[in-house]
């Protein structure tokens, strides 16, 4: 499992060491982890040319050092000061003996990065917040157009560590070399889009148990997976029941199932006027037109996809005392009250346009700061929430980490997609996962699903639910 921190946590850790470190060791460490990276990304470190911007504090320090053991190794090195009263004394020191030189932006600075090789962003810490000033913004500009590969010291300059937001402009990494620990940001988009791949350098930092962000690997995934025993029936895997589809939007209800058929669980029972469609496709399915509360055990139940203006069903599934989705519809339809007051645990699972609408404010604002907006909607409504997106995060109303998710694909942005998530994210839930390893487990799967339907061609959600089985095998192996 990957974790992230926040910035008061990490300079906290970093103070705890540093009192046990010879001076400047901490940042030696880093600055060998930098210039390691740098090197690789080279491959041939002698006669290269490396330029450094450079900004003030201990992150224009880790890029001068850097930039003094590449020096060494015979590569060019010239360091561009942004704040040159304020630059990192011993780091300008170490890179002029090392035969670095040192200029200031300029038109000759301006050509140097057009002609560099490899452009090391050392502008902005991560206590960084806003955009960046116009005259390192131009800089950032120029290196990203040079062809010149960008490396960014711990976070690009200009995005904001803790919530990944992205208020200016920005430098545009290949490779950000962090340290210690991976940062918010780096997680969560828009910020991620800047940061490139990703390298985590050790610099012996003593973390709390709990952080901010946690990212599930293959590992984690196949340990929550419910797999049947020699003794499962139906029921001992769990029963999902779902609630969605209209007249007009049939084939939500058909996508929801094919996801839940696919999900773990051990039957599934439709509840909706697209019964006929439902078992034309999946004749195992089992039909009910009596109503959720009438329609037989479940363990779970997902409301929501394709239901119109079904509010009435929507209430009676959410005085289910079994774990209950809300998703699409149902999320515009539900009380936040009757949500509020269940003591069974409910996950929803909203897009940005739908967030949006249920925190009363924009879907840029929402895009632009997702962590923000993944945490109030779980407080305002006392829910576990999947806020879906290019990263899925899901958050806990109690607090705690919030689970980031990176396994999907673009070609996911396709009608339906949704609804699949929702029938595989329930499916889970029936079989006894919490609502936040359900949601986290579901979307994992759902991206990696997602990239083999389109392995790089366009794929519809019927393609995405028929690879779930695939992927679970490939977190399975």
């Amino acid at each position: 499992m990957r974790t992230a921190y926040s910035v008061e946590t990490v300079r906290a850790a970093e103070r705890s060491l540093m009192a046990r470190l010879p001076e400047g060791a901490l940042m030696q460490r880093a600055a060998a982890g930098l210039a390691a990276a740098c090197a690789d990304l080279l491959g041939r470190v002698y006669g290269s040319r490396v330029v450094l911007l450079v900004g003030s504090g201990d992150n224009g320090g880790d890029a001068l050092y850097a930039g003094a053991r590449l020096a060494r190794r015979g590569a060019g090195v010239t360091a561009v000061l942004l704040s040159p009263e304020r630059a990192h004394q011993g780091g300008l020191a170490a890179l002029r003996r090392a035969g670095g030189s040192v200029t200031e932006p300029s038109p000759a600075a301006e050509e140097l990065i057009r002609r560099a090789d490899l452009v090391v962003d050392g502008i902005v810490g991560i206590g960084g917040k806003g955009g960046l000033r116009p005259d390192a913004a131009a800089l950032a500009t120029l290196a990203e157009r040079s062809g010149a590969a960008v490396v960014a010291v711990d976070l690009p300059s200009g995005v904001e560590a803790d919530g990944g937001e992205v208020r200016g402009e920005a430098v545009r990494a290949d490779l950000t070399v962090t340290f210690g620990t991976h940062k918010p940001a780096l997680l969560i988009d828009p910020a991620r889009e800047y940061a490139g791949s990703v390298r985590l350098v050790d610099i012996g930092l003593d973390l709390p148990q709990e952080a901010e962000l946690e990212a599930l690997q293959h590992a984690d995934v196949a340990a929550l997976l419910p797999l049947p025993q020699a003794e499962s029936d139906k029921y001992r895997r769990g029963v999902v029941g779902i609630a969605a589809g209209s007249a007009r939007y049939p084939g939500a209800a058909v996508l929801a199932v094919a996801g839940a058929l696919r999900g773990g669980a051990g039957a599934v029972r439709y509840v909706g006027p697209a019964g006929s469609a439902v078992i034309a496709r999946f004749p195992e399915t089992l039909v009910s037109d009596r109503g959720p509360a009438k329609a037989g055990r479940v363990q779970a139940w997902v409301v929501g996809p394709g239901a119109g203006d079904d509010a009435a069903t929507v209430a009676e599934v959410l005085e289910a005392d079994v774990p209950v989705l809300v998703d699409a519809d149902g999320l515009r339809l539900a009380d936040r009250d009757a949500v509020r007051g269940r003591s069974a645990p409910t996950l929803m699972t909203p897009h940005a346009g739908e967030a949006a609408a249920l925190l009363g404010v924009s879907r840029e604002e929402v895009e632009g700061a997702r962590l923000t907006a993944v945490r109030e909607l779980a407080a305002r409504y006392r829910a576990t929430v999947l806020l879906k997106g290019s990263t899925t995060l899901v958050a806990n109303p109690e607090g705690g980490p919030v689970r980031v998710n990176a396994t999907g694909t673009p070609w996911l942005a396709t009608a339906g997609s949704g609804d699949v998530l929702s029938g595989l994210s329930g499916s889970l839930l029936a079989a006894g996962l919490t609502a936040r390893d359900a949601g986290s487990a579901a979307a994992y799967l759902h991206g990696l699903a997602g990239r083999y339907a389109a392995d790089g061609a366009p794929a519809g959600a019927h393609d995405v639910a028929n690879a779930i089985p695939e992927a679970w095998r490939d977190v399975r192996s």
